[in-house]
């Protein structure tokens, strides 16, 4: 009889029913990885939202000690309208990801799963799981947040010397050469930095408000940021803050009890 393929024992999707049942009985913390496919520049493949908040929740799973939070099939698609202009982005509608999420989360629920983190890998998708998160909190009271960057952010800031680096730029393309530089076409990186002229607009502010535009009104290449100055070097750099930083929340999040993450929160 043929040995069964040993996979990490905190994948969900590579368990069985039964061990599923058992693991639940030491570990009730599950990550979600959200992304997009979506146009990233000229320079990098569509799935970088995608591939980037799987890999995130694998090394994050993989840094915590035992017992490990399950990690869950990422959703490819997110909320990517904004780049409609650019060929090869696929798009859903913030009601379709947002009830995707919230029966996902539901089901979890029923599982047995108490404390949900949705990492998410694609800014524009924010409102959307905020709004799946509440529901879900709603209607399973079970604790649920959405992690994009909030971690981390303010460390990376501190590595690149681009303003308003949002999209394929300086960030994306060195965390993309670090870990798959194979995928990576540098001669055609860009410089599209944008200069807002406007603190309120600007989205590296600690005073920016939330707005929303058409890609191609920005930028004409899909690059929001300077990729041409990325390199490996940052993106190891960058990585290993990431990785730390959430394992770190993560961890507070597993080993928190449920009645006292409801009482600080609420």
């Amino acid at each position: 009889m043929k040995n069964k393929t040993k996979y990490p024992d905190y994948m969900w999707a590579t368990l069985s029913w039964p061990e599923i049942e058992e693991r639940l009985k030491l570990v009730d913390t599950a990550i979600l990885p959200c992304g997009a496919i979506e146009q990233h520049g000229p320079h990098l493949p569509l799935d970088v939202d995608y591939f980037d908040a799987d890999y995130l929740a694998r090394k994050v799973a993989e840094a915590c000690p035992d017992p490990k939070p399950f990690v869950l099939p990422p959703i490819p698609y997110g909320v990517s309208y904004h780049h409609s202009e650019f060929k090869g982005t696929l798009a859903v509608s913030n009601n379709a990801l947002s009830a995707l999420v919230y029966d996902i989360g539901m089901s979890l629920a029923h599982n047995g799963i108490k404390k949900l983190v949705m990492l998410n890998g694609h800014g524009d998708n924010v409102p959307t799981l905020t709004y799946a998160a509440q529901m879900i909190n709603r209607d399973a009271r079970i604790f649920v947040c959405v992690e994009t960057g909030e971690t981390s952010d303010i460390d990376l800031y501190d590595l690149i010397d681009t303003h308003n680096d949002i999209h394929a730029g300086e960030i994306e393309t060195s965390t993309s050469l670090a870990i798959r530089p194979e995928v990576v076409e540098m001669d055609k990186a860009v410089d599209d930095t944008l200069d807002l002229d406007n603190e309120y607009l600007d989205y590296t502010s600690d005073r920016g408000v939330s707005w929303y535009v058409h890609t191609e009104r920005l930028t004409k290449s899909g690059v929001m940021g300077n990729a041409t100055k990325a390199s490996a070097e940052k993106g190891h750099q960058m990585w290993e803050i990431m990785i730390r930083k959430m394992a770190d929340f993560v961890e507070t999040i597993k080993n928190t009890p449920s009645s006292k993450l409801y009482q600080n929160r609420y």
